[in-house]
């Protein structure tokens, strides 16, 4: 089990490159793999969940190989896939599973998609029901959890309305993409709006598909053409180096080409209304992400003081992955910063809201749980406040691990993270980059 021993103080500097977006990455192979054709993939995000895709792809048949710094998928088409000769293992990948399920439910085989112990303890009726409604024979494991067993799809699926009861981007995507193999225009109502990387990348791949109003809408027919995709940086990722930077006087950290898609920067928001110096440089929109129309920018952070703000509505969903990170800066904040809306994260790949504050009552910070989140007391480090040092169990969840090994900084004693192992999901080489930065991390088994 690795664990972490981060020393107190110290400041982040220089420039640092995070790796490419878990979400775009996921997307490109698998929207790469229904196109016609060779789609070229740069800046692949190499980490474990999307190896899991990557994996679950070549299983359907479809060839994904390295050239010349780009990962090269080549496509079967929509109506070429394979059926799998064993049952998909998707790993802790939750983004490769419920994917997966929307294309595997209009396919002319029967399959079934597997995780590993956390992943199965994931809900997976909210993609499999819908998806029942559209005509696919799917079944979860008791309590709606995995394995997804899938049968063989006998004609088309319907197309329908779907009003989504859970805002969730995974599940409007596995709707969108089984849309592609729909008898009729499939559209789906989001209760509020979430990551719209599928849409991107569908309307750059050729597909008719519109959204706007929290509403989006995809006509079956149109083949997807193979294209060239740039994976901007991840901005989850740069979540964690943007706090480590803020909480510690005298920082001054670029991270480079950082995705500030509009439905994916709300960290950058709330950390400026917090008081957080953040600017940035180099934005371009298109050009830099090829078929997906991402926008990116260099990211510059200074150091400096923080104040509690609320964090609630439609910021947090679509923050909902950077609230481990959000929580960290809150503690090191002058004044309470109420987390509210944000229940999603009972079922992430842990309880991130017990964890986070268990986590921050282990270093001595003011936390009361809610069951939508979590109100936090900072220490105010601008005006000299500290954390304790102390041992945080991180649940075996990336973000919290990486959240917590930042808040180092602003601690007055080492803080040690447990089960650290996980964070190669989506961050492999976090210890390094975070060393290189500045942070007094060091890694032991």
């Amino acid at each position: 089990m690795s664990v972490w021993r981060v020393k107190p103080g110290g400041r982040l500097a220089g420039t640092v490159q995070v790796p490419g977006d878990k979400s775009v990455s996921h997307r490109a192979v698998l929207i790469g793999a229904l196109a016609d054709g060779v789609t070229a993939v740069r800046n692949l995000l190499w980490g474990e969940d999307v190896r899991a895709t990557v994996n679950a792809v070549r299983a359907l048949g479809v060839t994904v190989d390295e050239s010349g710094g780009e990962v090269r998928v080549h496509g079967r088409g929509l109506h070429s896939l394979r059926a799998p000769e064993n049952p998909i293992d998707c790993g802790n990948a939750g983004t490769a599973m419920r994917l997966l399920a929307g294309v595997l439910a209009a396919q002319p085989f029967a399959s079934e998609l597997r995780g590993d112990a956390s992943l199965s303890a994931r809900p997976m009726e909210r993609v499999a029901a819908p998806l029942r409604e559209m005509g696919a024979a799917i079944s979860t494991a008791p309590g709606g959890v995995p394995p997804l067993t899938i049968g063989a799809a006998h004609g088309p699926l319907r197309g329908m309305r779907h009003d989504l009861k859970v805002a969730s981007a995974q599940v409007k995507s596995a709707l969108l993409l089984a849309g592609l193999y729909a008898d009729g225009s499939t559209t789906i109502d989001e209760p509020a709006v979430t990551r719209n990387h599928t849409e991107l990348m569908l309307h750059g791949f050729g597909a008719g598909i519109s959204w706007g109003n929290r509403m989006v809408t995809i006509n079956p027919g149109a083949s997807l053409r193979p294209g060239t995709v740039t994976v901007p940086n991840d901005i989850s990722a740069a979540a964690f180096f943007i706090v480590g930077a803020a909480i510690s006087a005298g920082s001054s950290l670029t991270i480079n080409a950082v995705g500030m898609n509009d439905t994916r920067n709300a960290i950058v928001n709330i950390m400026r209304k917090m008081g957080a110096g953040i600017t940035e440089t180099n934005n371009a929109l298109g050009a830099a992400t090829g078929s997906t129309m991402e926008s990116t920018a260099d990211l510059t952070v200074h150091g400096g003081a923080l104040k509690g703000v609320p964090v609630n509505g439609e910021q947090v969903t679509i923050a909902m992955d950077e609230v481990p990170a959000i929580a960290v800066a809150a503690a090191a904040a002058k004044g309470r910063t109420i987390i509210t809306n944000a229940a999603e994260l009972r079922v992430k790949e842990s309880d991130r809201i017990a964890t986070v504050v268990a986590g921050l009552k282990a270093i001595g910070v003011a936390v009361e749980e809610h069951p939508d989140g979590m109100t936090i007391t900072g220490v105010d480090a601008a005006g000299g406040g500290r954390f304790n040092g102390g041992t945080v169990h991180s649940g075996g969840d990336h973000r919290i691990a990486m959240a917590f090994a930042m808040a180092a900084p602003a601690a007055a004693g080492e803080i040690t993270v447990t089960d650290c192992g996980n964070v190669a999901t989506s961050f492999p080489g976090f210890a390094a980059a975070a060393r290189a930065a500045g942070l007094r991390i060091d890694e032991r088994a």
